[in-house]
């Protein structure tokens, strides 16, 4: 019986179970298949740069796609004698899009990085070293990926838009504006807001999830692990959506030009003119955020406990560890250690490996 209880290591099972388990486990799970020659010499021959631009497009449009599919739901019904909230809400709006960004960087970001936003993008370029080479690329990268989300959704919705298009031009009623079918695709604020108020909401929402999102990146905050950031990424996205969609919120360059492109192909020049608000909803986010994470790096962050904990070593070495050290006659936990690791090579910036996500392939 001893014997039988050492195999099965659990007194829920008979021995019986347990063997028919292993037997049919051995049966249907499929062996890994051995990787050829070729198939590495093919991936070797891949270049970097376009997997890269790739992967930035294609987390984009997995976080612009479900987003603006739930803002398609919400517009096309808010006719609907069931009432809109029975389609979609900006409660479901949030999460569509805060799902989507955790699927895009569990997706994407082991390949790009997983910027997903020009400002981040230049954010790790001014911070952290990131290329400003790749900065183009990145970006153009990013509103490519908005821009085929928006322009399948408009084709997987279209019969819908032009109903709703029809109704509202019979009716006599704008389709650039908060409520016509222009909306789906990008913002449009309420006929009463000045510009000076829709520029502060921007950059209030822009700078507070940037502030999150380094805080996320940040191998010494001990409250956020690779595996929690993708979540804690689109929950700060989610929360801005909940608290400041109704007033008219962008939160990301690419997400709104390419979407807003494909708006003015179908409504025309009229969604970039609509209340000269376009430039607030693309170009605020990139000041915002630079604020935001520059916030956080001379205010909040701790560069020695990033080295402590093997994230990053002395621009001189440790030598100039050790002078520091003395200098300041500070020695923090786990310091004795990263000084007896020496060198730990490339640095990447990312929700990779023991870092949380977002900016590797910073070589």
């Amino acid at each position: 019986m001893s014997n039988h209880m050492h195999r099965l290591q659990t007194n829920e099972l008979e021995l019986g179970a347990t063997d028919a388990v292993q037997r049919h486990i051995t049966r249907t799970v499929v062996s890994p298949k051995p990787v050829s020659q070729r198939k590495l010499d093919f991936e070797h021959s891949r270049p970097r740069w376009l997997r890269e631009c790739m992967a930035e497009a294609t987390g984009v449009f997995f976080y612009v796609f479900p987003g603006i599919a739930s803002v398609a739901g919400f517009v096309l019904n808010a006719t609907s004698p069931l009432g809109a909230t029975a389609f979609s809400s900006i409660f479901q709006i949030g999460w569509a899009f805060a799902l989507g960004i955790m699927f895009a960087i569990v997706t994407c970001a082991p390949t790009s990085g997983g910027h997903f936003n020009p400002a981040i993008t230049i954010c790790f370029a001014i911070w952290q070293g990131f290329p400003w080479k790749k900065v183009p690329y990145y970006i153009v990268s990013q509103i490519f990926g908005s821009f085929i989300a928006a322009l399948l959704m408009a084709g997987m919705y279209w019969q819908q838009i032009s109903a709703y298009s029809d109704k509202l031009t019979a009716a006599g009623e704008p389709l650039v504006s908060a409520t016509g079918p222009a909306f789906i695709f990008c913002t449009f604020p309420l006929a009463t807001q000045s510009m000076g108020y829709l520029f502060f909401i921007e950059f209030f929402v822009d700078s507070f999830i940037g502030i999150i999102i380094w805080a996320c990146l940040d191998p010494a905050n001990p409250f956020v692990s690779p595996a929690s950031a993708p979540i804690t990424i689109g929950l700060a996205y989610a929360n801005m959506v909940w608290g400041f969609a109704n007033i008219s919120i962008s939160t990301n360059l690419a997400r709104d030009l390419g979407c807003r492109i494909v708006a003015a192909i179908f409504f025309g020049r009229e969604a970039f003119t609509y209340m000269n608000y376009s430039w607030i909803s693309i170009l605020v986010n990139i000041p915002a955020t630079i604020f935001a994470t520059g916030y956080y790096e001379f205010l909040m962050r701790d560069s020695l406990a990033k080295i402590g904990r093997g994230h990053a070593v002395h621009a001189e070495g440790e030598e100039g560890l050790h002078r520091h050290i003395t200098k300041t006659r500070v020695l923090e936990a786990g310091m004795t250690n990263a000084l007896g690791k020496g060198n730990t090579g490339d640095v990447e910036y990312g929700v990779n490996g023991d870092e949380p996500v977002m900016g590797k392939n910073e070589r």
